[in-house]
C-alpha cells in the first residue's frame, strides 16, 4: 500500500508525486506538508505506522522526529525574546545565577542558541535513563566549564542545547519548556506536537525503525571532527530502543525527544516564515522572527566537522532556516516565500551508509510548485 492519503494543491502535486516515489522506495510510513503564509498547501501522509506493515499510517500518526525538536525549543525562546522576557544578547546568568561557575559569566544567550557556548558535551551523564533527572542535568551543566571561548567557535550541541534553552525558559517562566510549548505554541496554534508525551498519545505513535540491516540497538553518533576522531566517548549513546521507549516519551530532552508530524511541525515552525503569525494566530512580531534568519556563526563547526552557519537556533542554507533530526525528518523556512515545508517518517537511514536525500527531495517538489 503506497497510496498517498491528504490534501495537496494542485500547484503542489510534485510533493505528492515525490511522498509516493518515497513510500515505493526507502520509506514504511511518512508524512510531507507545506505551509504558505501560514495556511497548509500540502498535507499527506502514507505508507504503515510500523515495521510489519500491519498498520496503516493515519491523519493523527505521530513519530519522534529526535533533533527537528530543536526547531520547536528555539522557537519558545524567540517568542520569549519577542516579549521582552529574554535578551539574546544577555548573559545566560541573569536568568540562571549558578550557570556563571567555571567561567562561564560571559556565555550569552545567543551563544547557547548558536551552539557556541562550548557545551557540546554533558560531561556527568553516560546512560540514558540518567537524561531524564532534569534538576541533576542542568545543575551539571551549570558547574561545567566550557570547552572554548563562547562565541569563537561551533560545535553543535546535540543534546545539551535542550537543557541549556530550557532550563532557561524555565527560570524565566517557572514552566518546563514542553509546558511552555504546549500552553504558548501548540495550543493556540493547535499544532499537535508534544516535548513530553503523555499516555493519551501512546496509541498513536509509530515506532521509529532502525537502518536497513540494523538493530534497535542502532545508536546516533557525531560525524568525525576535522582531525579524524569522533567524539562518541564524550556522548551518551541514544539508541533507537531508547527513543522508541515510553520512559523517552514521558521525559523532556527538548533538544531531541519531540513527538509530531509533517503538519504540526510544518504549522509550529510556518509562523517564523510568516512574520510571526500562522492560522490566524499571532505568535510574534514580524521583528521578533528576524533572529531565525540572522547569521550569528559562520565557520567550521567543530562536532559536525564541516561548515556551518548557524543562527539563533537553527540552521541557515541559503534564504532557508530550519534543521533536521537522526533518522531523516527536516523541517526549512524560507521567509522570502513565507514558506515552511515539512517530512517526518518512521524508516530511520544511516547517512554512514547511505545518502538520505528524502527530506530534499520533498523540499524540492515543494518549491517547483513555487514556479
Amino acid at each position: 500500500m503506497n497510496d498517498v492519503k491528504g490534501f495537496c494543491d494542485q500547484r503542489f502535486e510534485a510533493v505528492r508525486a515525490a511522498l509516493a516515489a518515497l513510500l515505493r522506495q526507502d520509506d514504511v510510513g511518512a508524512s510531507a506538508a507545506v505551509y504558505i503564509g501560514g495556511e497548509p498547501v500540502v498535507d499527506m501522509w502514507g505508507g504503515y505506522a510500523d515495521a510489519d506493515r500491519s498498520v496503516s499510517w493515519e491523519r493523527d500518526t505521530i513519530v519522534g522526529v529526535n533533533s527537528t525538536s530543536k526547531n520547536m525549543t528555539a522557537l519558545c525562546a524567540l517568542i520569549l525574546a519577542d516579549r521582552g522576557e529574554l535578551d539574546l544578547s544577555a548573559p545566560v546568568a541573569a536568568y540562571w545565577p549558578e550557570f556563571a561557575d567555571a567561567g562561564k559569566q560571559n556565555v550569552l544567550v545567543r551563544h547557547v542558541l548558536s551552539h557556541t557556548a562550548g557545551l557540546p558535551d554533558l560531561s556527568g551523564p553516560r546512560a540514558v535513563e540518567e537524561l531524564y533527572d532534569w534538576e541533576s542535568v542542568t545543575a551539571a551543566l551549570a558547574a561545567q566549564a566550557p570547552e572554548w571561548e563562547p562565541g569563537t567557535a561551533a560545535g553543535y550541541h546535540a543534546l545539551t542545547f535542550g537543557f541549556l534553552v530550557g532550563e532557561i525558559v524555565r527560570r524565566i517562566t517557572g514552566r518546563s519548556l514542553g509546558e511552555f510549548f504546549a500552553e504558548e505554541v501548540a495550543g493556540p496554534l493547535g499544532a499537535d506536537f508534544h516535548i513530553g508525551l503523555s499516555t493519551e498519545h501512546d496509541h498513536r505513535v509509530a515506532p521509529l525503525i532502525p537502518p536497513p540491516s540494523l538493530t534497535d540497538e542502532y545508536a546516533a553518533s557525531a560525524p568525525p571532527g576535522p582531525d579524524g576522531t569522533r567524539r562518541d566517548n564524550a556522548r551518551v549513546a541514544i539508541r533507537v530502543k531508547d527513543a522508541n521507549s515510553v520512559a523517552w516519551r514521558r521525559a523532556q530532552i527538548p533538544a531531541v525527544n519531540g513527538f509530531g508530524n509533517a503538519r504540526s511541525v510544518a504549522l509550529a515552525q510556518s509562523v517564523l516564515a510568516n512574520r510571526g503569525s500562522a492560522g490566524g494566530v499571532r505568535l510574534l512580531s514580524p521583528r521578533g522572527c528576524e533572529p531565525a534568519r540572522q547569521e550569528v556563526f559562520r565557520g567550521e563547526d567543530r562536532v559536525l566537522g564541516a561548515p556551518m552557519c548557524w543562527t539563533a537556533g537553527f540552521g541557515k542554507f541559503g534564504n532557508t532556516f530550519g534543521w533536521g533530526g537522526w533518522g531523516g525528518s527536516v523541517v526549512a523556512s524560507d521567509p522570502d516565500s513565507r514558506m515552511t515545508v515539512a517530512y517526518v517518517m518512521n524508516q530511520m537511514i544511516d547517512r554512514n551508509q547511505q545518502e538520505d536525500n528524502r527530506g530534499m527531495e520533498i523540499i524540492m517538489a515543494a518549491y517547483s510548485g513555487l514556479h
